[in-house]
């Protein structure tokens, strides 16, 4: 029995066999020139023979799919079939170029051409490349890149994923998700919790496992153990008996002395905003509106925009939905908005300091939520990211009220927002702790970075001060204006307690997260949750404030959380 320790970022106790990601398809060098003794009509017959296996394969399991994975998959699939890509090929091949070589710089030309056409055709230039890719893998008789294809379910294992690789990912197959590398705020992780799937990120030696192996994955303990032994097997069991347990929660999101922590969802569209409706969240606590800006060349109009907003917030008549202006830069790069040659994109011009570098995007935006607002029954309120100083927040509560919106707010997830928090909030009716940036920024530790997730974790006990310090500014001089926390700390139970006790008022989480955040809410009465706080605060280490917390919470060990 063989033991790998990682970092748990979504809980679940789970048996089953390990598929491995296969790893990426390498460049064929530069020059490389037919093998001895093939023809260049044979080479362009192989190659034409891989893109038909490429694109039956692909149509297959479009077959099967459904949603945006179906439509992926179908348009990766005609380009295995695109007569542009395997003319370009072979015109190479006939000039002496090996056929990898050949697909591999033809798909370069066409994507490159695709991109600069713009619009919908910019959208195929990344097909392009997944489909030479997998060319390439035919060619050589490697396993394609991307999620492995299984009428069985199983535990995937990957050094991390792409946001590409989880448009195929069918919860219903796979199992659980482990790597190597990322962090408790990677993409990665993200997904997990909002699929619900068991989850354990920076495990260290994971991709030494062999396909067809089985193990145990813990994704709360963040463990991964080989060939498991009947206690394993035992918690398995025990584990999906008890999650039917956590399958609703109520609509209620207080403590066991009736203290009310309402429970949120964060959302990125129409479909989110219906589904966490579904779940009983009470409201939205983040509505990231740059999914409306992604993949375009060119600024939604403000009727687009306003469309995109009012979907979200019909799903809420009446409660709150908390909505994030565009938060565009660093890895959510925008043509039109962002400069890519910032030497440290996350320190440079993101979230609202585009409106330094790009005025009128961000007013046009916020004419767009007002325009939807006013057609809605939502309470809408509207937050600003990466504000550091009472100076910006005063400038975008006056933004605010220009176009209209009653409530502006800000994120919290500069630390001088926080250590200045009395300042800020007098400009604003809110504030809401975005942890995934705050950690990342207290820390110094990239959030991607697999060998820093130690550092990169809420339970810092430097950023549990943090939070405590900008709770505390919220209710200096009669502010009394409300905190919310909307990073992905919300969504860990234990967690959720702690933020409670230092004063949060309300949590938003991913949809999945809301039942057992809930369930263990109820188990503690403010004023142990206030004591759990104090601990956590205490710690010398982000572990040691981890464990002693959930020392005191047996019913996170009895539910596997």
């Amino acid at each position: 029995m063989q033991n790998f320790q990682g970092v748990g970022v979504s809980p679940g106790r789970i048996i089953g066999s390990v598929r491995q990601m296969p790893k990426p398809v390498s460049e064929p060098p530069s020059g490389e020139r037919l093998a001895a003794g093939l023809s260049p009509e044979d080479a362009v017959a192989g190659l034409k023979a891989a893109a038909q296996s490429v694109h039956d394969e692909l149509k297959g399991r479009a077959d099967t799919a459904s949603g945006d994975g179906k439509a992926v998959l179908e348009a990766t699939a005609l380009m295995a079939k695109d007569t542009m890509l395997l003319k370009s090929a072979a015109k190479l091949i006939n000039a002496g170029s090996s056929p990898e070589r050949a697909i591999w710089e033809a798909g370069a030309s066409v994507s490159e051409m695709l991109h600069n056409l713009g619009g919908y055709m910019a959208e195929r230039a990344t097909d392009v490349l997944d489909v030479r890719a997998r060319i390439v893998a035919e060619l050589r008789g490697v396993p394609a890149p991307g999620i492995p294809s299984s009428e069985t379910p199983f535990i995937l294992v990957a050094e991390d994923l792409a946001p590409a690789d989880t448009a195929t990912l069918n919860p219903a197959v796979v199992l659980a998700l482990v790597t190597s590398g990322g962090g408790p705020q990677s993409h990665t992780a993200i997904i997990a919790r909002s699929l619900g799937l068991p989850a354990v990120v920076a495990a260290h030696g994971v991709d030494s496992i062999a396909d067809g192996s089985e193990v145990y994955v813990d994704g709360a303990a963040g463990s991964v153990t080989l060939e498991p032994g009947e206690e394993q097997r035992a918690a398995a069991t025990a584990w999906a008996e008890t999650s039917a347990t956590l399958a609703e929660f109520d609509g209620n999101g207080t403590t066991a002395d009736g203290h009310l922590v309402p429970l949120l969802a964060n959302v990125g569209g129409a479909k989110d905003a219906v589904a966490a409706a579904g779940l009983g969240a009470q409201g939205v606590g983040l509505f990231r509106t740059e999914f409306c800006f992604l993949e375009r060349d060119t600024e939604p109009s403000v009727d687009e925009q306003a469309a995109a907003y009012k979907a979200v917030f019909d799903a809420f008549p009446g409660k709150k939905v908390v909505l994030r202006t565009l938060d565009a830069g660093a890895d959510k790069p925008l043509p039109f908005l962002t400069d890519a040659t910032e030497p440290n994109p996350a320190l440079g011009v993101r979230g609202y300091r585009t409106d330094f570098t790009t005025p009128g995007v961000l007013e046009r935006q916020l004419e767009a939520i007002a325009r939807a607002a006013s057609e809605s029954e939502a309470d809408v309120w509207v937050m600003a990211p990466m504000i550091s100083t009472a100076a910006e927040a005063g400038r975008f509560a006056s933004l605010c009220a220009a176009a209209g919106i009653k409530t502006p707010g800000v994120m919290v997830e500069v630390p001088s927002a926080a250590l200045t928090s009395a300042t800020v909030l007098r400009e604003v009716g809110f504030a809401s702790l975005g942890t995934n940036d705050l950690t990342q920024y207290a820390m110094a530790a990239d959030r991607q970075l697999g060998p820093l997730a130690e550092l990169n974790t809420p339970w810092q006990p430097a950023v549990l001060r943090l939070v405590q310090l900008t709770v505390e500014g919220s209710a200096q001089e009669g502010n009394n204006k409300p905190v919310g926390v909307c990073g992905e700390a919300a969504a860990d139970p234990a967690l959720a307690v702690v933020l409670t006790g230092l004063g949060v008022t309300t949590l938003s989480m991913t949809a999945r997260s809301l039942a057992a955040v809930g369930t263990v809410l109820k188990t503690v009465t403010l004023e142990q949750a206030q004591e759990l706080a104090r601990l956590a605060l205490s710690a010398p280490s982000a572990t040691e404030a981890r464990d002693w917390v959930r020392a005191k919470l047996p019913v996170l060990e009895e539910l596997g959380l």
